[in-house]
């Protein structure tokens, strides 16, 4: 079996200021689960298996990981109950409970189902120049959702040793919550490694930032980019990083460019990536990240053209146990 994760301060590694630190979770804590399924019934291009995939979701956590039916907040668009409606106002205010008040040893989870796209990036934190987005049912009148806001609710207030573990299985997906390290298939950081490329004052932007000292980060930003060559696209992508401090852990449905599959399996319509993820903790629930995203891959290999990514708010050891 991989090794647990170590419950000591990690350092960042390869050079980074032994000062700034990450913590993983060792989720003993309390557990609380965020659950969004949206079919868009009565829309166009409206959706078949995505509030299966989150009623499947709940039983998968309240039984292989002991989340209390008590402690999950399940929004679809089949509730009478309008608190209940996954509408923007209710998903955003979800977000917000989910993160409220959470502790080092916590275990967070959020679930989307439902349909995800892209819009132009705004802010220049994006190497393709797009946000990703989810679209709420209420979307046509109140709009998307940004990965931006995603990351500002429910990432950066996190403490170190928090764990939140997201699985966004929608389209355009890949870095729906804006987390700077991104991994492949062969456990290989594919993202700019900040530890690697950072100077001093890139930390104490980025402390700044977790602080939530957007003046001292804009201020360090600006006087790092006169010392660095303007061109130079990867240090300015590392300037604006979102890296955190807690153990935030991303399984998304494909990669930012790709759509990810309404599908049938097991006799009912299911998301791709929802299906997988459980079919294959199911069947081995004891695997490393790395081999969690291999199993998922090739459950879905053959059959659809999306590849899920895994990504991480901080360097991820790969080859720990999975856990949640």
């Amino acid at each position: 079996m991989p090794p647990r994760p170590p419950m000591e301060a990690q350092t960042f590694g390869k050079g980074a200021p032994s000062n700034y630190r990450f913590q993983y979770s060792a989720c003993t804590g309390r557990r609380k689960a965020l659950l969004i399924g949206i079919n868009y019934v009565g829309q166009p291009n409206a959706l078949r298996g995505c509030i299966n995939d989150v009623t499947n979701m709940s039983t998968f956590l309240h039984d292989k990981y002991g989340y209390r039916r008590e402690d999950m907040v399940i929004l679809t668009d089949d509730q009478q109950n309008p608190m209940s409606v996954p509408n923007k106002a209710n998903i955003l205010r979800a977000m917000q409970w989910l993160v409220r008040d959470a502790q080092p040893n916590d275990s967070l989870f959020i679930h989307f189902s439902g349909h995800g796209g892209r819009t132009p990036d705004l802010d220049g934190d994006e190497e393709d120049g797009y946000d990703d987005v989810i679209y709420p049912v209420d979307y046509r009148t109140a709009g998307h959702i940004v990965d931006d806001d995603m990351h500002d609710i429910m990432v950066r207030p996190l403490q170190p040793g928090v764990r939140l573990t997201a699985i966004f299985d929608s389209c355009h997906s890949g870095t729906a919550l804006d987390l700077p390290y991104v991994y492949s298939t062969q456990g290989i950081l594919k993202e700019p490694n900040l530890a690697k490329e950072a100077a001093q004052d890139l930390f104490s932007a980025i402390t700044s930032y977790g602080q939530g000292d957007f003046a001292s980060v804009a201020q360090t930003a600006i006087g790092f980019l006169k010392k660095a060559a303007l061109g130079d696209s990867a240090r300015q992508r590392t300037v604006r990083t979102k890296t955190s401090p807690a153990d935030v852990v991303m399984f998304s449905g494909s990669k930012d460019t790709q759509t990810s599959a309404d599908t049938f399996q097991d006799g009912e319509a299911r998301g791709a990536l929802s299906w997988a993820f459980i079919k294959t903790l199911q069947q081995r629930p004891n695997q490393s990240y790395l081999q969690l995203l291999n199993s998922v891959r090739s459950e879905l290999e053959g059959k659809y053209s999306q590849k899920p990514q895994l990504s991480c708010s901080h360097p991820l050891d790969v080859n720990l146990l999975f856990v949640m």
